[in-house]
């Protein structure tokens, strides 16, 4: 049986991510405002990167969930800035690791209280263990879209 719970025009909002952009408009505005010149599709792989350095551009690909050619442009692009560069694999020059510059470096914690400010702005007044349920639910959704 199925286990929809959601109207008809509450379906379509739940998939669009109306959240998920008013999020990122606001987190995009944000760093504008602090003349921070970076996108949020920037941000993401910046993120992923201060995570783990050195990641080639298919697991950049996987950790944003991007295709190919959007993660070259991204990489081109903040090549471009000089926050990141690209170094051919010792193990296998086909493949190009990506690796932040000292510049990225010094974005980072701006970026990331940035981007906590926002998140904690878009949480206010929901209680924590609500939070936690959309979380695992998310989770499941996501679970059961990619088996």
């Amino acid at each position: 049986m199925p286990n929809n719970q959601f109207k008809r025009g509450e379906l379509y909002s739940f998939i669009t991510g109306k959240a998920s952009i008013a999020i990122a408009r606001r987190l995009q505005r944000k760093f504008n405002n602090a003349s921070l010149n970076l996108t949020i599709e920037q941000w993401s792989v910046l993120y992923h990167l201060w995570k783990q350095d050195g990641l080639s551009q298919q697991e950049l690909c996987n950790a944003t969930f991007r295709d190919k050619p959007s993660i070259t442009r991204l990489v081109d692009n903040l090549e471009k800035l000089k926050l990141v560069k690209r170094m051919p694999s010792k193990e296998d020059r086909r493949i190009n690791l990506i690796f932040l510059t000292k510049a990225a470096g010094r974005m980072q914690q701006e970026t990331m209280n940035i981007a906590e400010e926002t998140l904690n702005e878009a949480l206010e007044g929901v209680p924590p263990e609500r939070i936690e349920v959309c979380k695992q639910v998310l989770q499941l959704v996501y679970d059961n879209l990619n088996k």
